[in-house]
């Protein structure tokens, strides 16, 4: 077995981390090696976190990293991957690039699962010669952390890819969700609301980011509030995927709240600036 990860962001490293914890194999690709040095560094530090956190993870060090996540900027050695796991970010221009590479470049029989937020995987895998094989699985985050993962069933994809994605994520103690294609799915149809609804909350000035979020861990047991996640994913990505869903379905209740978009527009993206609803 081996795996290619594309994109070596937040998602993609932890992506990359589950599967050579297992032993596995992974190709780790970016666009540039300085990505992949941060990524990288990255990786090695929220080791030290997941190794408190996951009894599994207690016996591994940094050098297993080194040994099975393999970074590169080309597509040498992804002939022989079994499973391409796309992690960039929810651009369609980027991604129909992408999947254009990617099919010159991959085993015919390979299988690729689209990381995706919202963007349709019925769409994704027509750009591909046997979009049979393209299912989206969408990681939760962290993913080390999260037992769950939605998996997304495309138009054309098969049911033998739907049991060969059971079978990988098996590998990595994930149990499988299979849902139906549409923009945002279930997890971020549901979830984006709660984040935009909550940003307007802070604009609104009806409570502070830490009311808001201290009501859902204590009042819904969530285990993190709605502005907290937005941080941790990325107020940027959290904007890019309101406007896939609006576009998508033109339906206003997906309309960015104002005070989002102008954080994002400031720079404050949350966790990778240090700065978004909290300071990091």
């Amino acid at each position: 077995m081996k795996v290619a990860v594309i994109g070596a962001g937040t998602m993609g490293q932890d992506v990359a981390l589950i599967f050579a914890a297992v032993g596995i194999h992974v190709i780790l690709k970016d666009t540039h090696i300085s990505i992949l040095d941060v990524a990288l560094s990255k990786i090695k530090s929220n080791l030290r976190f997941y190794r408190m956190a996951i009894p599994e993870y207690q016996s591994l060090d940094k050098t297993f990293i080194e040994k099975y996540i393999h970074p590169t900027t080309t597509y040498d050695g992804f002939n022989e991957v079994d499973w391409i796991i796309e992690n960039i970010p929810e651009e369609w221009e980027l991604k129909r690039n992408l999947y254009s590479d990617l099919a010159a470049n991959c085993d015919a029989k390979a299988r690729y699962a689209v990381n995706t937020s919202c963007i349709s995987i019925t769409k994704i895998a027509a750009l591909m010669p046997s979009p049979e094989n393209v299912i989206g699985l969408h990681f939760m985050n962290p993913v080390p952390m999260k037992p769950t993962v939605e998996a997304i069933q495309g138009f054309h994809t098969s049911t033998e890819t739907i049991e060969a994605a059971k079978s990988l994520l098996k590998l990595v103690n994930k149990k499988m969700i299979l849902v139906n294609d549409s923009p945002g799915f279930v997890a971020n149809r549901l979830s984006h609301l709660f984040m935009n609804e909550a940003a307007f909350l802070v604009q609104d000035k009806v409570a502070e980011p830490a009311a808001i979020d201290a009501i859902f861990k204590e009042g819904y047991g969530h285990a993190m509030g709605p502005l907290e996640t937005a941080d941790l994913i990325g107020l940027d990505t959290v904007a890019n995927s309101l406007k896939i869903l609006y576009d998508s379905f033109q339906d206003p209740k997906f309309r960015c709240c104002p005070l989002l978009q102008k954080m994002v527009d400031a720079g404050l993206l949350g966790r990778k600036s240090g700065r978004g609803f909290y300071s990091y």
